[in-house]
């Protein structure tokens, strides 16, 4: 069995860039810096900087270009994907980027506030709320079971 998952945490190098493909589809596309310091056998502070790219589709391409801005470190959750093409000269090129399918911002150093989007497109749930619902108090639990 093979796994092809990272979390990466890192600082956005810009603002990302909300874009449409022409069938209208929202795309923003991110780049983010890891840094990386260790000790050397000498005791010297050594720093290491690893330069990604990442893609996020839809609501979610959306949501970032709206939330997160140049500076703020943040929280990646993707897949790797290698990427080939040729120039027009016929030399061959290949990237390493993050398919992208959670980011956030790292509450190490900052705080952070959630503001719930509604669905768009998905299903409904009932009562044709696109927000999945909450715990439903019962009145039948169990003496073992909690109220919710």
């Amino acid at each position: 069995m093979s796994t092809n998952s990272v979390v990466l945490v890192g600082n956005l190098v810009e603002d990302p860039e909300l874009r449409f493909t022409p069938s209208g589809v929202q795309m923003t596309k991110l780049r983010f810096a890891v840094n990386r310091r260790w000790r050397d056998q000498q005791g010297e502070w050594q720093e290491e900087t690893s330069f990604f790219g990442g893609t996020l589709w839809r609501d979610h391409a959306e949501n970032a270009a709206e939330t997160l801005q140049k500076g703020m470190r943040v929280i990646v959750v993707g897949r790797l994907e290698q990427r080939n093409w040729e120039t027009q000269e016929g030399e061959k090129r290949s990237i390493i980027e993050v398919s992208i399918e959670e980011i956030g911002p790292s509450l190490r150093w900052a705080t952070a506030t959630v503001n719930r989007t509604a669905r768009t497109g998905g299903s409904e749930f009932a009562g044709g709320s696109t927000v999945p619902p909450g715990p439903v108090a019962r009145e039948d639990y169990g003496p073992d079971e909690a109220p919710f």
